[in-house]
């Protein structure tokens, strides 16, 4: 059985269609569901008594719930447990320009990217597309505020979740939805080919994030698994496509791991890996853990790897360090309690 927050508007258009039911309604159901936060539809008062009975029949509307909360000063960590009492986790991440949330697409992860905490633990399923667009609204009840912007980067893979992950997409940009703007969601991936191709046909203006963390294939090989599928040159021919088909600019996401990624020569490939591209390049600090030996790059290390790519005309930035101090790596959380 679907749950109420399955759906996208589009989805309950049809599904209105099916009932011989004006495909407006389905705006009724958003405005309900999101910004009345009314989640029993035995109390929407503008359905007949008879759909409204039928989609209560029809769709269930369990909460997951928030066990765990870790936090520092710009950081609040959320664990989750799920109706099966399996977790995953959000973070809660405080920038000058609004509230961001890091929200989990799967329980475990099958990528296997050994610097990661996620991988550490297999995927055992899917989040179902409510699963997701509960990580928002349990967040905004518990700060009473409203989020501004959403990372599809915590536990899981999003594009091998692609359905559920291109709903929960539409639910929160939605205007009648979460109301959060296309250019304020960012999916992240370690580089699914087929799906990237996927994604840049779909009218969507959400930004794509690359997961790359190597200058090389053979690097990349040893640390990310999934390069042994899509090569690295594969991805970079990939990106050039869905950089020309969606005129976006792209993010490079680079994970700074001391003596393995972060040298000088590492810098000057990538620097040649990414020239003349409408990319910019994120740099960031490691989240160190107790179950993965990888070292974060000292500060002058990570300047300096900074420093050849600004001279090499790359785009570049220092993701400024969000909760050191609790259990923020991707999964760090979740691992604890599995634990």
């Amino acid at each position: 059985m679907k749950h109420i927050m399955d759906l996208s508007k589009e989805s309950w258009e049809a599904y209105f269609l099916g009932i011989n039911e004006k495909k407006f309604k389905a705006t009724q159901v958003f405005e309900w569901l999101y910004d009345k936060r009314e989640y029993n539809p035995l109390k929407w008062s503008n359905f007949k008594n008879e759909t409204r009975e039928l989609i209560n029949k029809s769709f269930k509307r369990n909460f997951i719930k928030i066990v765990k909360k870790e936090e520092d000063n710009l950081t609040k960590k959320y664990l989750f447990e799920l109706e099966d009492n399996n977790h995953v986790e959000a973070v809660l991440m405080e920038h000058d320009y609004g509230l961001s949330v890091c929200v989990s697409s799967e329980v475990g992860c099958n990528m296997a990217c050994s610097f990661c905490e996620s991988g550490r633990l297999k995927k055992v399923r899917n989040l179902e597309t409510y699963e997701m667009v509960e990580q928002i609204l349990l967040i905004e009840k518990d700060i009473d505020k409203r989020i501004s912007s959403v990372v599809i980067m915590g536990i899981g893979e999003p594009l091998d979740n692609y359905d559920n992950v291109i709903e929960f997409i539409k639910i929160i940009n939605d205007d009648k939805g979460i109301k959060i703007g296309a250019r304020h969601i960012t999916l992240s991936t370690c580089g699914i080919i087929p799906k990237i191709k996927e994604l840049m046909n779909l009218p969507l203006q959400i930004n794509l994030a690359i997961s790359l963390h190597a200058s090389n294939n053979e690097l990349r090989s040893k640390i990310m698994p999934i390069n042994k599928v899509y090569s690295l040159d594969k991805l970079m021919l990939t990106l050039d496509e869905y950089i020309a088909h969606t005129n976006r600019r792209v993010t490079i996401e680079y994970v700074m791991l001391n003596n393995v990624n972060d040298s000088l020569d590492n810098a000057e490939e990538l620097v040649k890996l990414l020239k003349g591209k409408n990319v910019y390049v994120n740099l960031i600090p490691y989240n160190e853990t107790s179950h993965i030996i990888y070292k974060k790059s000292p500060k002058e290390k990570i300047m300096k790897f900074y420093d050849t790519l600004k001279k090499g005309g790359i785009n570049v930035t220092v993701r400024k360090e969000f909760g050191s101090k609790i259990s923020a790596a991707c999964g760090q959380l979740r691992s604890k309690e599995v634990k």
